[in-house]
């Protein structure tokens, strides 16, 4: 193939890419994730005014910030305040609200269904592949009925409604049973998602239910399911166990090397013989790279990751890039020939910035440079005043990891606007409580609206009951 020739040869790497004289090469990001806004802010700020066009596609009009979700659900931080509106930070490219169905490289276009559900069809020069993942769901009778996953700004409103409305149906109810089987909450999946999900929605649910008289934290019971024998296997296998301790020091039973036989109608079989009913059941148990890769003719591997070079080229290409959760990319920090960069925002954001300035390279015919990173460690948020962190190998514990959680992430928000918005909602939070409400109505607006439209007696256009 003519694309792997050009990949084996050096020089090409120093060549601009050819376009049409008079006419801008077209840059087409794939996802308006963290990875894809990332990407165009940078061209945007690397490239001269009218070097190039920048195109970015997204089924979603705006990027939410995956790390602070479970604060977003825990009522910390204002939900609206997670994501960034692509159109307003990406004024010198277009943004195109649609869903990339299939990429056919050997004739530089791919397909996009917008809103509406036509198709166009749009050809490039560099193509940017970041759609990142989806949930990485199995098949267990009655997750898909019963399940919520963790990933969107949407999920997260779900669970913190769902969570808090369960805590007034159980307070409203005479009926132990029910009463036990909502406020039974089961998370399946002990990663980081999965760790600092149940651990930010316990500590708001501990907070809330002081204000019923007829419930008392105790009544609730809290679950995490992992399948291998630790959890938290981003930190050492000390700080894991450090975790597990807080966990359940606050009555949150840690199940691993456990697994989820059955979920069927709510209730609860698990692999070490427990069974009871809960009302509401997080997947948090990993993510898969973008089902949208499956319809496209670059490479991939046993896992479904669009391969690269060190240099964020897909292999075989020179005009195609990738990074992120979608993106096997080599370890060059690691002794292992084969080392792939993991899954993790720190990752991949630091390759959306060599993605960035390879691709200025590529069109201006410099050379570019290799992506290499030592993996720094991890944070996490365990709840308010609470974290565990592991950075460089030092070790920190309860309030200081807390703090140092919330710095990290600050300092990696790509938005100044989206920065001070954050830092207002923590500040308020000091003098004020955050707010535990349940606005269940969201997910079904209408429905009070179409129950008074329905009822019978109902005043006609014409001022007649009808």
């Amino acid at each position: 193939m003519a694309a792997e020739t050009d990949q084996t040869d050096p020089s090409r790497d120093h060549r601009p890419v050819p376009g049409s004289p008079g006419r801008k090469p077209r840059i087409v990001i794939v996802g308006g994730g963290h990875v894809g806004l990332t990407v165009a802010l940078r061209l945007q700020k690397r490239l001269e005014p009218g070097e190039a066009r920048i195109t970015v596609i997204d089924p979603q009009s705006h990027m939410t910030y995956q790390p602070f979700l479970p604060e977003a659900a825990a009522g910390s931080v204002e939900p609206r305040h997670v994501v960034v509106p692509l159109r307003q930070a990406l004024r010198r490219s277009e943004v195109l609200t649609a869903q990339v169905t299939c990429i056919d490289h050997r004739s530089r276009e791919l397909t996009a269904t917008l809103a509406d559900g036509t198709e166009e069809h749009l050809t490039y020069d560099v193509l940017v592949v970041v759609p990142g993942s989806v949930s990485r769901a199995l098949p267990i009778p009655g997750l898909s009925e019963r399940g919520v996953g963790f990933k969107t700004i949407g999920e997260a409103i779900y669970l913190r409604n769902h969570v808090l409305s369960r805590l007034d149906i159980a307070a409203s109810t005479s009926d132990p049973e029910l009463r036990r089987r909502l406020l039974t909450f089961l998370f399946i999946g002990g990663g980081y998602a999965g760790i600092e999900a149940i651990a930010e929605l316990e500590s708001m649910a501990r907070e809330a239910i002081r204000a019923y008289r007829t419930l008392e934290p105790g009544d609730m019971r809290w679950i995490m399911v992992e399948a291998t024998g630790r959890i938290m296997p981003e930190v050492s296998a000390p700080m894991g166990e450090y975790t597990r301790r807080r966990l359940e020091e606050r009555r949150i039973e840690v199940k691993t090397d456990t697994t989820a036989k059955t979920l069927t109608d709510g209730h609860v079989v698990l692999s070490d013989g427990d069974e009871f009913d809960a009302d509401t059941i997080a997947w948090t148990a990993g993510v898969k790279p973008h089902p949208m890769l499956e319809d496209s003719d670059l490479p991939r591997d046993g896992k479904g990751r669009v391969e690269c070079t060190a240099k964020l080229q897909v292999r075989g290409t020179q005009d195609v890039f990738a990074a992120g959760d979608c993106a096997a990319v080599p370890d060059l920090t690691s002794d292992k020939a084969d080392a792939l960069c993991g899954p993790s925002a720190q990752h991949a954001v630091r390759q959306a910035r060599v993605l960035a300035d390879n691709v200025v390279a590529l069109l201006r015919g410099h050379k570019q440079q290799e992506y290499r990173h030592r993996y720094a460690g991890s944070v996490a948020g365990l709840g308010l005043f609470q974290g565990a962190a592991e950075v460089y190998g030092i070790k920190l514990k309860g309030l200081p990891a807390w703090l140092l959680h919330r710095a990290y992430h600050l300092a990696k928000l790509p938005t100044l606007r989206l920065k001070a918005r954050i830092l207002g909602d923590w500040l308020l939070e000091i003098p004020l409580r955050r707010q535990t409400v349940a606005l269940g109505e969201l997910h079904d607006p209408r429905s009070a609206f179409v129950k008074a439209a329905n009822t019978r007696g109902l005043p006609t256009e014409h001022g007649r009951a009808g």
